[in-house]
């Protein structure tokens, strides 16, 4: 694989990162296979692994550090911190007291001593960013984490945060994780020309839309979601949004056919192509899956395919909102009553 820069931090990345959330009892709970898929795309060139401590309870950073104990300087592993660890309203969020103790974990976890990338999972409302970094700084100068990210920040939470490392004197975000699919280009307008001005990496996870990409989801044969981790709504064939979505599967199908590639590879060569993109988050249940993803890597779309693309799905456009990962808080109706 042709690495990439990650944004300005020197360090060269695969354009396909494995993504581990389907790596416990969330997908595979197979703990031997899990392992033979991780190795497989370590040997295919993948040098990057993200998971995070929330992904099957902890069970994914597990299985993860046990996979790359011999091959550890080899990767670049990146984790999550944020999303609920239990029922304890402390165990979760941006706040110093969880950062340092849920650093602990997933270090313990993992087996490793460090990590290279540690993420905010998402931004917070109620917790004020330089507190955020702070903590995480101090990560960094104890050598327990090397570089920070951030996780479905809007362009001026990105903004913000750079802001605050600027003129707090704290470690900066390096790189952030927005969703990015054909189906899911909101990111198209904003975020990823702020993550390039801010010469940050970008990992963008869901390059197959959570499987609508993949050829499971069609008109004539419309199934549910493996993993229960999916939220209904995305899935919900009853809805207008996710009945234009069918359609437009059948013509990417069709476009891929024409263009002599599967829709997968389509998909994933698509989020590749992207200037503003570092690396594509994959995140395989099985070894067939993984296998299906890797020529994607060395594929390059031609202008007429991304024009017709374009003509399906505008720049810019997410075709069901759902798919998105901003204004959860923003857009509640208790924000939006006044």
């Amino acid at each position: 694989m042709r690495y990439r820069p990650l944004g300005r931090t020197g360090v060269q990345v695969s354009p396909l990162t494995l993504g581990a959330m389907m790596f416990g009892p969330w997908g595979n709970d197979d703990r031997e296979d899990a392992t033979r898929i991780i190795h497989r795309a370590l040997d295919a060139g993948i040098n990057v692994v993200d998971t995070a401590d929330v992904y099957s309870a902890g069970v994914s950073e597990e299985i993860v550090g046990a996979a790359i104990a011999g091959r550890r300087d080899d990767v670049f592993l990146a984790t999550k911190f944020f999303m609920p660890m239990g029922d304890d309203p402390n165990h979760r969020g941006g706040s110093r007291r969880w950062i340092v103790r849920e650093v602990e974990s997933s270090l313990r976890r993992l087996g490793t001593d460090h990590i290279d990338l540690y993420q905010v999972h998402r931004p917070s409302p109620d917790t004020d960013v330089t507190e955020t970094l702070g903590a995480l700084t101090d990560l960094v100068r104890q050598g327990k984490i090397r570089y920070l990210g951030s996780s479905s920040y809007s362009g001026s939470q990105i903004v913000e945060a750079q802001w605050a490392s600027r003129e707090r004197h704290l470690e900066r975000f390096v790189t952030e994780q927005p969703p990015y699919s054909i189906l899911v280009r909101g990111i198209e307008e904003d975020v990823l020309p702020t993550v390039r001005r801010h010469g940050m990496g970008t990992l963008t996870y869901s390059p197959l839309s959570g499987g609508w990409l993949s050829g499971r989801w069609r008109k004539d044969a419309a199934s549910s979601p493996t993993s229960s981790a999916r939220p209904g709504a995305r899935f919900d064939m009853s809805l207008p949004a996710n009945q234009r979505k069918l359609d437009v599967v059948e013509e990417l199908a069709l476009l891929a056919e024409q263009a002599g590639m599967t829709l997968i590879e389509l998909a994933i060569a698509f989020v590749l192509n992207h200037p503003g993109v570092t690396s594509a988050i994959v995140g395989p249940r099985t070894m067939a899956q993984l296998e299906s993803y890797l020529p994607a890597a060395e594929i390059t779309l031609t202008a007429d395919v991304l024009d017709r693309i374009d003509e399906l799905v505008a720049p810019g456009v997410t075709l069901n909102p759902e798919d998105n990962s901003y204004g959860a808080h923003e857009l509640t109706p208790a924000e939006l009553r006044r």
